[in-house]
């Protein structure tokens, strides 16, 4: 009986250093891959061209918002000279004028989030492909990306990303 308990406490112990000394050759690398979306050649174009969508998106967002205000005020301004009929007349024609500017900022922020996606997707392979012969050059058993997930704390020389554009940058 006792030397069961002894042969268990000796095959734990031996689990255990096996299992703690293999942890201790993982290695572990962090990006952050917002910021290699933005500081690469190739991310910078890209976002070149979203922002240009943005720009135009601005001016006919801030146009609608002008035409709004201005015929919100002038309903305010003429309701207490207008007729009943006149006044629900331009009511109707604000309220049409607000779905339409709500519709024109869901439509925008879709193609927004259309464009970031496009964007993610032309841009993933290449940096996949250099956070793969990083990883695999200095044997890195897992990297995380700190942008999208909740890390609290993460030793910042292991993080790799300025590397990675580098790399990214040169496969361009």
């Amino acid at each position: 009986m006792k030397r069961s308990i002894y042969l268990m406490i000796v095959i734990s112990l031996l689990i255990f250093a096996w299992s703690a000394s293999s942890l201790a050759a993982d290695k572990i690398g962090f990006i952050n891959l917002r910021e290699i979306m933005d500081n690469s050649n190739a991310g910078k174009k890209a976002s070149d061209d979203v922002k240009k969508f943005v720009d135009k998106a601005s001016k006919e967002i801030k146009d609608a918002e002008k035409d709004l205000t201005k015929m919100k005020d002038e309903l305010e301004k003429q309701s207490s000279i207008m007729t009943q009929s006149s006044r629900n007349e331009k009511e109707a024609a604000y309220q049409k004028k607000l779905r339409d500017y709500k519709l024109l900022l869901n439509d925008m922020n879709e193609d927004l989030n259309k464009r970031e996606q496009e964007r993610l997707q032309k841009l993933m392979p290449g940096i996949s492909k250099a956070i793969k012969v990083i990883a695999e050059k200095e044997k890195y058993t897992l990297i995380l990306d700190v942008a999208t997930m909740l890390i609290p704390y993460y030793a910042k020389e292991n993080d790799i990303s300025k590397r990675v554009i580098e790399d990214f940058n040169k496969m361009k």
